[in-house]
Formats: C-alpha cells, structure tokens, sequence
C-alpha cells in the first residue's frame, strides 16, 4: 500500500503558538500520513521545533487543534498515545558520568520499556562497542546516536527527529537513513527536520516548507518543483566548434540562456519545454558527447518558496 492512499496519523488545524507578540507558529494546517517519512523544513526561528513539542503535547498550543492517531494531543487520553512515541531532540542533553548502556536503561524505566531492549538498541545505532563506555568520552556524533537509541526504545509507531543528523559523519549519516528506510518498512511513522536540504532531499516521501511560523508549500521534491516552476539546467558536452551548431539546433527554441565553456554549453529552459530542447540536440548526428539535465534542487525550491 502507498503513503498516498494510507489515512493521515498526524493532523494539525490552525494551530498557533504565541509568546506575547511574538507569532512562533501562525495558523498550520498539517497532514501526516501513516508510514510515510515526512520532513519538516525551514529556517533558524520558522517554528519547526515548537510545533514538534505541540505535536508531542510538551507544550499546549494558543489556539487550534492537533490529533494524533485519533486523539487530540492536548486531552486526557493523549497518555497512552504519547507511550507510542519517540523523540529525539535537536540537543541532546545526557548524564555524562553514566555509561551508555546505563543512560538507556534509565530512559527505558522512564518509558516502562524492558532492558533488555537497551543493547539491541545500541547495537542498531552502531555503539554495541562503546556500551561501557561514559557518555562524557563519547563524541558529539556518539551522542547524537545514543539519542537516536533512546527514540527507538519501546519500538515507536511514530518518531519525531529534531535536526538528527547533526554532529554524524558521512558513514554515520548513511546508516542513520538506513535505519530510517527499515522502520518505513515497519510502517513506522516518521517526521524530520534537517538544516542539511541535500541530505533529505531524495529520502523524504514529502514535505512542508515553514517561513515565520507558516506553511508556505507541502508536497514530494518533484511536485514542489513543478509548483514553483522552476528552470531546468542542461549541460551539453560538445567539441568546441561545435558550440555554433547547438546555438543552431535551439534557436526556434525558447530558452532563456545558452552560455559556452571549456568543453560544454550550458541552456536554461522551462520545464515544458525539456523534450523539445532534447529532441533538437538529437538533430546533431552524434557530436553530443554527453548530456545531464540539473532538476532544480530542494535548496532552489525551499529559496522560491521562502524568500
């Protein structure tokens, strides 16, 4: 079964927060639907992590209404939903004279969750070695990891990840998302912000654009492409005199830019207007030496859509 098709386990309506004048969330309508990886982007201040603390009931919304599985966040029933959570935070505070093993095994009688669950956890998120290990010797990307480790205790149906990656080196951040990609699997629910647009760029199902405490777009990379109707970038690699004949072939065509280099010429277009830029480079009989299409990335759409 596909995200689309599956009911939305998260629903935010007009909710706002605001200390005194300041607006931190302004009015968000939100959709999460179960099993997808869905991220949350924005700038420093856009309202991401206060929304995340309203969405987990830590802090009560000025106005509006959050459900999740059915139950509305800021009720008396919201308890045991909330035993079904898990959340790790854009900094992780830990107790640096506990080992990491004894630091999960405290957040697991926090949680009502068996111990023996803590080594599974941390063999998962790769620390099984430096289980006995202080958390005051751990590095920040270690840290960040063990806190990933205490979100996966009691096996969440719906995790809540602050900026996770931070601190993790490439290997790290790799395994992260592969961990990711299981629990979808696992129909696990899952909600991410990152600073890092390129590193979600490919992974996430959808996501929301959040500016000044808003909602400005909500969709998959490609559909917010299409909506903001961004330029495509071609790199033609060509012989240099034949940078004339592939002026040529395009000037019926309206293109909005074609720039020559060393070994390549470089053309803007619109979207509409990809397979007819193609078909005419076709004309060429062989002198294309190489073709790439840049689609516009998350960081151009997340720019049109904030600025």
């Amino acid at each position: 079964m596909q995200t689309e098709t599956k009911p939305a386990v998260i629903i935010a309506r007009d909710v706002h927060k605001h200390y005194g004048p300041i607006h931190a969330v302004d009015g968000v309508d939100l959709d999460i639907r179960a099993g997808e990886l869905f991220g949350l982007i924005g700038h420093n201040g856009a309202g991401k992590s206060t929304l995340f603390k309203m969405m987990l009931g830590l802090i009560t919304a000025t106005a509006g209404e959050i459900r999740i599985d059915g139950v509305q966040v800021s009720g008396g029933n919201f308890r045991k939903v909330r035993r079904t959570i898990g959340y790790l935070p854009e900094n992780v505070v830990l107790y640096d004279n506990l080992s990491g093993l004894e630091t999960l095994q405290f957040f697991a009688r926090l949680k009502g969750v068996a111990a023996t669950e803590c080594g599974p956890a941390l063999e998962r998120v790769g620390l099984a070695q430096a289980a006995k290990r202080r958390v005051r010797e751990y590095s920040k990307g270690m840290r960040q990891r063990l806190g990933f480790a205490q979100a996966l205790l009691g096996k969440p149906r719906i995790l809540f990840l602050d900026e996770p990656t931070t601190g993790l080196d490439p290997e790290a951040i790799r395994s992260f998302y592969a961990i990711l990609r299981q629990l979808r699997s696992e129909g696990v629910t899952m909600v991410i912000t990152s600073h890092i647009l390129a590193e979600i760029q490919e992974r996430v199902d959808r996501l929301a654009i959040m500016t000044a405490g808003r909602i400005q777009a909500t969709g998959t990379v490609q559909a917010l492409r299409e909506q903001m109707d961004l330029p495509l970038w071609f790199t033609v690699r060509v012989a240099p005199e034949d940078f004339e004949a592939v002026r040529a072939a395009l000037s019926h065509l309206p293109v909005k830019a074609i720039e020559a280099h060393d070994d390549h010429v470089t053309v803007q277009c619109q979207r509409e207007v990809k397979m007819a830029v193609i078909e005419a480079l076709a004309t060429l009989n062989g002198r294309v030496r190489d073709l790439t299409v840049r689609e516009p990335s998350l960081e151009d759409v997340f720019f049109g859509f904030s600025d």
